[in-house]
């Protein structure tokens, strides 16, 4: 089987993250296929046995496909890792009324950091894994394309992941549709085939988010706001909530409003309020630009930040790309989108594209409102 993958060179084994899911037991075919030497290595990241958190189950499938195939499956546990570099952010931003994505910090502070370590330790010269996403070599190193099924890609998730650590990273199924690599998954005989594709974060499963969050951060209820300043409900805690958010505000028909569906358009930490605004269209739920103040580029910064370079950006998983304006303001950048954006979340990631080269990103840190009768158009 010829590779179409970008490699690394290095003698020694390829170190293969095995989740216990399809896609990377399709790499540790892949790689296996293509002749070389391959071990697997499995990580816990977290360890309430709650019945939430499927990660004893990854474990056997894991253990199951390496079996499989004739290779060493290693573990580590990293929970502690992962509590401090990526649980505790979590949680100070969601305290401070923000909306984290861990999944982000995951990739660079564990994935692509202590577990890119612990298989250096074990020998190996290269970590691959099930991510959709593409590498490929540069004028300023490795540099990071989407993956080649727009459905999947995940270079959103990976954006924060330095290029120092994509140089000894593979991603051998970016250049594969998920059809595709079911497919090779079944023709493999592979005990994970058929297994479903996991969703959301592993510390939360499948429970109610509030039960989870309440667990660590203490809640307060308040008021819920009308866009006028009148009282319409109560909240559960500012922390349970989220920009654009439709469901679970309790609002009920008032003869004082229109049947219109009520949307959560921002937070007041101070007075401990939730504003709500009526119609998905409304001008509240939209913003022109945003500011990050940090931001981290894979490569080298576009040469034309300081005049505004023109690129594209999400500011959430699955977006289409939106076309925006990017100059650089103090250590950090803003983004001038040419279409106003439904429903921005403060520490959501602003990640940049230039076509289909992911150049980086950083955390939402300020979202500018219209300016007064601007027209207003919902994107995704």
């Amino acid at each position: 089987m010829d590779t179409e993958f970008w490699m690394p060179e290095g003698t020694g084994p390829v170190i293969v993250a095995m989740s216990g899911g399809v896609d990377s037991s399709v790499v540790a075919w892949q790689l296996k296929q293509a002749g070389y030497t391959v071990e697997g290595l499995h990580m816990t990241n977290w360890e309430d046995d709650d019945g939430y958190c499927s990660a004893a189950e990854d474990l056997q499938d894991a253990r199951r496909v390496c079996d499989q195939l004739g290779i060493p499956l290693h573990h580590i546990n990293f929970a502690a890792e992962y509590r401090d570099r990526v649980f505790q952010y979590f949680l100070d931003e969601y305290a401070a009324g923000r909306t984290p994505n861990p999944d982000v910090l995951c990739n660079r502070e564990i994935k692509f950091g202590v577990f890119a370590d612990y298989a250096r330790r074990l020998g190996g010269y290269a970590v691959a894994t099930g991510h959709y996403a593409r590498l490929r070599p540069g004028h300023h190193g490795v540099e990071m394309l989407k993956g080649r099924d727009p459905g999947k890609d995940q270079s959103y998730f990976l954006h924060a992941v330095s290029a120092e650590q994509l140089a000894t990273a593979a991603f051998p199924i970016g250049d594969l549709v998920k059809d595709e690599v079911r497919r090779l998954a079944t023709d493999a005989g592979l005990a994970t085939h058929r297994k479903k594709d996991s969703t959301g974060i592993c510390f939360i499963g499948e429970r109610p988010f509030r039960d989870f969050l309440s667990r660590f951060l203490p809640a307060q209820t308040g008021e819920i706001v009308d866009d006028a300043g009148n009282t319409v409900g109560e909240h559960h805690g500012l922390m349970y909530y989220t920009m654009g958010q439709r469901q679970g505000l309790g609002i009920g028909g008032r003869a004082d409003a229109s049947d219109a569906p009520w949307y959560v358009a921002g937070k007041d930490l101070e007075s401990n309020r939730l504003r709500v605004v009526q119609g998905k269209d409304h001008p509240d739920l939209y913003s022109g630009a945003v500011v990050c103040d940090a931001i981290h580029w894979i490569n080298a910064a576009p040469d034309a930040l300081e005049n505004g370079a023109r690129l594209t950006a999400k500011i959430r998983y699955r977006q289409t790309d939106q076309r925006c304006t990017v100059r650089r303001e103090g250590c950090g950048v803003r983004l001038d989108f040419d279409t106003p954006q439904w429903a921005v979340a403060c520490g959501q990631y602003a990640v940049l594209y230039d076509g289909e080269h992911c150049l980086g990103g950083g955390a939402i840190d300020r979202v500018e409102a219209l300016p007064a009768h601007t027209e207003t158009a919902a994107t995704g």
